[in-house]
This record gives structure tokens, sequence and C-alpha cells, in this order.
């Protein structure tokens, strides 16, 4: 049976019990992150737009950390926005100051009609950082 190597940040394990998910997967090389959204320690929703955003990409950095890694290792970014047309400007200012320096990941937005109550998921794959590049993708 083939078993899945689970990463769970510090602290929030109970929520992602609740809601019978695992916060990130580590498998061939990669880390492929569950969406996250603006809740607090708690699970409740961040109200303010940008915090909440803020919000999204902490919980997710929390999950990068616990795997080894960072936003820096991400290769693939799917976003979802609720009434993306009224809220792309203020979501992406605050995206901004997470995204790092380029190359930046790929990335899909999607506008979405409902989050669980959230205006803004964030779902990533990464770079698992504990694999050692292979000499020949090392020279690219």
């Amino acid at each position: 049976m083939n078993t899945r190597d689970v990463v769970f940040p510090a602290g929030r394990q109970a929520l992602y019990d609740i809601n019978r998910y695992s916060p990130a997967i580590r498998s061939n090389g990669f880390i492929f992150v569950s969406g996250q959204v603006g809740s607090r320690e708690d699970g409740s929703k961040e109200p303010q737009l940008q915090a909440q955003v803020s919000r999204a990409f902490e919980n997710l950095n929390a999950i990068l950390a616990a795997a080894g890694g960072s936003f820096a290792d991400v290769v693939d970014v799917t976003v979802f926005m609720v009434d993306p047309q009224s809220t792309f400007e203020a979501i992406w200012q605050v995206v901004a100051r997470y995204w790092g320096k380029a190359p930046y990941p790929t990335v899909t937005a999607v506008g979405v009609t409902w989050l669980y109550g959230f205006d803004f998921e964030i779902k990533v794959i990464a770079r698992d950082p504990a694999t050692p590049e292979r000499p020949d993708q090392a020279a690219r």
C-alpha cells in the first residue's frame, strides 16, 4: 500500500482533521499544497479582504516552512477569487508582497461564486527542497 507523506504546519492539525483533508502531500520531488484561505487559528474568516489574502499566504507559508521550503520553491499557483472583477486589484496588491522576484511561478486565476464563506484561496505545487536536483537538470 502506498502511504501519503503528509506535511502539517504547527498548531493547525485539528482544523485539517475536522475538515478531513491534508494540508500538503510530499510526492516525487514535489509538495502539493491544498488550497489555503484566510482563516485564523480557530478556522474563522479574516473579515477584511486584503487581511484575508495576507492570512492565506501566511497559512501557505507555514505549510511550506513545515516542509523545509518557502514560496521561492513554488512552481505553480492556482488562485480562486470570489467576484474577481471587483476584487482583483486589491488582491493583487497583497500578492505582490509575497510573490518574490522573477522568475515567477506559473499562475492560473479562477473566478468562483463560493469559497465556503471566504473570498480568496491559493493552492500551489512546490519543488520539494529535500529532493536533490538531478545533475542533468542543474546546468539549465
